[in-house]
């Protein structure tokens, strides 16, 4: 290529970047729909920056994540499909050096997607989809506490299913929960900086009101391994990330995700934030999430970006089981929100979630949603949003929100005909408008007979039934089991979830983006 035809191409592209705004993804881990004051009038604590990110743009009444528990729902954020499409069934939570990735080589991302139209990109926090770890005969290990002390670190990386080979320039990551499973390391752009070669005792770590430290495992971790503060250690790194790359490639959009341990157990707060709230260490842990919330914000505000940066804040699944009872108990705090179950059920309190969006140069202030929607749909709305056309084969549990965003969906028309989630056991709930059938018996995921889940049963109305058919309409609490009084319903649910499963998809083909041009900017009033 000429000189001049060069230059007149690298303007082209510079142009077209820059027409692309920033993104960043606030990604929370097990926080509950009414973990939020903007979302639960009667939280036992506000929390005014997500309130004010809310009030600025649009918040979703009616969002899922794709599982009841984190790393199929994190698969769903990064491949914007149902974990059935990687593993043909459901998808457990990895521990210690488990894997290999759910996401496969070769798959579209949603990093890799927006590296495709310009972005520099980068994750920071806890990561969770699996990695590949290799010990000294070069045999991949499988998780759990005994597998971590034989990793070998020299063969195992660089990772070659880390952040880095899937569609991210930059990472600092967890392979886990990062203060819960036995494999306490760093991982900076697929290397191990310090190994984790010491023993890690929980009794060295504060354990706020004598409970809140529950679910901090013994194990390995490396010497420089923080448990406080860990929520603040990955926002420096994404802050960091995004003002490098402003002050050298300001031309470029960027696309962050911060990835956060809270609101997931032990619960620890930083020693700036305790007694921030009246509701204990849980209220002022999500406290400090709204803390770093409101950060991130600031920071767009300080660097001038703030009109051209949507920032979207979501979850990957309903609150902790002990963290629900124990927020009803101590503080009368719901943290499901009114609804059935919590973390790992099928039952809405499993994976209803906040969903936010804030884009103060295209998305009207103001708005609440009930258009139904699911983590997945992040990826076709992103691709919608920069002008990418979607591969059928790509991103197949994906509609794309952004016309609910902008504000020209008609509120009584979904976009979503049907949407999919799968509990802790892999099993599917599928919607349709009001209704909602369950292909299982029971919650799907926690056992109701234990002491601390048992106050919470309630009596099945069709215990006979193998499956679940709620109106959310008329019971939103899911307390009536429809599955023979309306049985020409529950065969048409049943035939539509085998067609989904079947079909390798649940989103539409030939998705053609709006693009930038048809996103009209918000009007100054």
């Amino acid at each position: 290529m000429s000189k001049p035809a060069l230059s007149i191409f690298l303007a082209l592209t510079t142009c077209a970047c820059a027409q692309l705004p920033n993104i960043v993804i606030i990604y929370a881990d097990d926080l509950g729909y009414g973990d939020l004051s903007s979302y639960n009038p009667d939280a036992a604590y506000q929390t005014p920056r997500l309130d004010q990110m809310a009030a600025e743009g649009i918040r979703f009444t009616d969002a899922h994540s794709p599982s009841t528990i984190c790393s199929p729902s994190r698969y769903g954020l990064f491949s914007g499909q149902q974990i059935y499409r990687s593993t043909g069934r459901g998808g457990g939570a990895f521990e210690g050096p488990g894997g290999p990735s759910y996401l496969k080589p070769g798959d579209l991302t949603l990093g890799g997607m927006l590296q495709e139209k310009g972005y520099q990109t980068g994750v920071f926090g806890k990561w969770h989809v699996g990695l590949t770890w290799l010990d000294k005969d070069g045999k991949r290990l499988g998780g759990g506490f005994k597998n971590s002390p034989l990793i070998d670190y020299e063969k195992s990386t660089p990772l070659i299913d880390g952040p880095n080979e899937r569609g991210f320039h930059e990472s600092f990551i967890t392979p886990n929960c990062p203060t819960t499973d036995p494999l306490y390391v760093y991982i900076e752009n697929g290397m191990v900086p310090i190994p984790a070669d010491q023993r890690y005792n929980p009794e060295s770590t504060p354990n706020p009101g004598g409970k809140w430290r529950w679910d901090n495992d013994a194990g390995w971790m490396a010497p420089d391994y923080q448990f406080v503060g860990v929520d603040e250690l990955f926002y420096e790194k994404t802050k960091s990330f995004i003002t490098t790359h402003r002050e050298k490639t300001p031309e470029k959009p960027f696309f962050a995700v911060l990835s956060t341990q809270i609101a997931h157990a032990p619960v620890l707060p930083s020693e700036e934030f305790n007694g921030a709230t009246e509701a204990g260490p849980r209220g002022d842990f999500v406290f400090q999430l709204d803390a770093i919330v409101g950060q991130v914000i600031d920071l767009m505000k300080e660097l001038e970006i703030d009109e051209e940066t949507l920032i979207l804040f979501n979850a990957d699944n309903g609150a902790e089981t002990v963290h629900v009872d124990w927020m009803r108990q101590d503080h009368d705090h719901d943290a499901s929100g009114g609804f059935r179950g919590m973390k790992r059920d099928g039952w809405e309190g499993g994976h209803r979630v906040p969903f936010i969006a804030r884009w103060p140069g295209r998305i009207p202030a103001g708005q609440v949603s009930a258009q139904m929607t699911n983590t997945t749909d992040i990826f076709a709305t992103l691709a919608s949003l920069v002008g990418y056309e979607l591969p059928d084969e790509a991103a197949t549990d994906s509609f794309d929100m952004l016309p609910a965003m902008i504000g020209s969906q008609p509120a009584e028309k979904s976009i979503r005909p049907h949407l999919l989630t799968q509990s802790f056991r892999g099993e599917f709930q599928i919607r349709q408008g009001d209704w909602k059938y369950l292909d299982h018996q029971g919650s799907g995921g926690n056992g109701y007979k234990d002491n601390v889940l048992e106050k919470y049963v309630l009596e099945e109305t069709e215990p006979d039934a193998p499956g679940q058919l709620y109106n959310l309409k008329t019971d939103p609490g899911e307390t009536t089991n429809l599955y023979f009084k309306e049985a020409a319903k529950r065969e048409e649910l049943q035939a539509l979830l085998k067609q989904l499963k079947e079909s390798g998809r649940s989103a539409p083909k030939n998705r053609k983006p709006l693009g930038m041009e048809n996103i009209p900017k918000v009007k100054e009033k």
